[in-house]
C-alpha cells in the first residue's frame, strides 16, 4: 500500500534531490575530486555537515547519481519493453527512451564518464552489472529483429548506439534534438 508523504518525509526527499541534482552539475563541470560536501550543500541550499543528514559523504552521493541512473535505466528500458507490441516498437521506444535520458540527464552523462572509477569497488560493480543488465535487455530485442546476427555483433550495435546517443552532452549543443538521434541510432541499429 502506497502512503501519502508527509509535508516533513516530501521535504526530506526534494532535499535529497536537490541535492543529487547540485551535486551532478558541480561534478560534471569540475570533477568530483574538485567538489568540497560544502559547496555541494551551499549548491543545495544547505550547509555542508547538512549533506550528513542524507548521506554518509561525499562517496555515497556519487553512487546514488550513479548507480540510481543506471538502475532507472534497466527499469525503464524493462518497463518499455514490456509494453511494446513488437519488436520493432520496443527498439524504437528504447531509443526515443534512452535519447531522453540521455539529453535530460547530460551531467549525470559527464559524471559517469569521468568520475566512475572514484566509486568504491562495491560501487562499481553494482553500476557495471546494472549496465551489463541494460545492454542485455537491448540485446534481446535486437536478437529477435537479427535471428541470425552473433550475440557479440548485436552488442556491438548497442554499445555504439549508446555512444552516439551519449555524445551528446559532450557536443555543448543545445540544439541536438531528440527526432534527429532517433533517426541517427535507428539507423545505426539497422546497419
Amino acid at each position: 500500500m502506497n502512503e501519502t508523504p508527509t509535508p516533513r518525509s516530501q521535504a526530506k526527499a526534494d532535499r535529497r534531490e536537490a541535492l543529487l541534482d547540485a551535486a551532478a552539475s558541480l561534478f560534471a563541470e569540475r570533477g568530483f575530486t574538485r567538489v568540497s560536501l560544502e559547496e555541494l550543500g551551499s549548491a543545495a541550499g544547505v550547509s555542508g555537515p547538512a549533506v550528513y543528514r542524507h548521506f554518509d559523504g561525499k562517496q555515497d552521493v556519487l553512487a546514488a547519481i550513479l548507480v540510481d541512473a543506471s538502475s532507472n535505466l534497466c527499469r525503464g528500458a524493462q518497463t518499455v519493453i514490456e509494453h511494446a507490441a513488437t519488436p520493432r516498437a520496443a527498439l524504437e521506444s528504447l531509443v526515443q527512451f534512452h535519447v531522453e535520458f540521455a539529453l535530460g540527464n547530460a551531467d549525470v552523462i559527464r559524471v559517469q564518464d569521468r568520475d566512475l572509477d572514484s566509486l568504491t569497488a562495491s560501487d562499481q560493480h553494482d553500476v557495471r552489472a546494472l549496465q551489463r543488465s541494460y545492454v542485455e535487455l537491448w540485446v534481446g530485442v535486437l536478437s529477435q529483429l537479427h535471428p541470425d546476427a552473433a550475440t557479440t555483433e548485436l552488442r556491438t550495435r548497442a554499445h555504439a548506439t549508446f555512444g552516439l546517443i551519449n555524445s551528446t552532452p559532450h557536443s555543448g549543443r543545445a540544439g541536438a534534438t531528440s527526432a534527429v538521434l532517433e533517426r541517427m541510432a535507428l539507423a545505426a541499429l539497422d546497419a
